[in-house]
């Protein structure tokens, strides 16, 4: 293993993690209650509350309303807000929105497996008639127009590249 995969190893674990996490409705859920007891409990150490004020406090700030009935006072206090709103607005709402997104969405028209490699099949054979046809009649058929392979460079390079041609 050379050293930039070494690198990223890290991310990619946290990648797949993410991938794992954001695909799991149930996971979500309870990793958002998860998070609203933590912060509740490490709240009410931190500012000496009680654990029904710490936990209120937990889901008004995980949610950014804020009323700002409860505040920290405490580096702690203010620090654990700080990064409960961080990881809430950056991370857990867009993960929950982005799955029920993704289930919303979704193409009932879309051809399964099996249908595009049946419609594949046809158009084979159509070839296959026509050009039999073709051949019966004298006629020269063009060659078909086949898609260009997919370049490994980005897209930035293949204008240019186009741009050359």
């Amino acid at each position: 293993m050379c050293g930039m995969d070494a690198l990223l190893l890290p991310f990619r674990w946290i990648y797949r993690g993410l991938v794992w996490f954001a695909n799991s409705p149930r996971t979500l859920i309870v990793s958002y209650l998860l998070m609203i007891v933590v912060a509740g409990v490490l709240y009410s150490q931190a500012e000496h509350k009680s654990a029904a004020d710490s936990v209120w406090w937990a889901v008004v700030t995980a949610s950014t309303v804020g009323y700002g009935d409860i505040s920290p006072t405490s580096f702690a206090g203010r620090f654990l807000a700080a990064l409960l709103i961080s990881t809430m607005v950056l991370l857990v709402i867009p993960l929950i929105t982005a799955h029920f997104a993704s289930r919303l969405i979704v193409d009932d028209d879309a051809f399964e497996h099996a249908e595009q490699e049946e419609l594949k099949a046809d158009v084979r054979r159509l070839r296959a008639l026509v050009e039999e046809l073709a051949a019966r009649q004298g006629i020269d058929l063009p060659e078909p127009v086949r898609p260009e392979p997919p370049s490994p460079a980005p897209p930035w390079e293949r204008r240019r590249r186009r741009r050359r041609r």
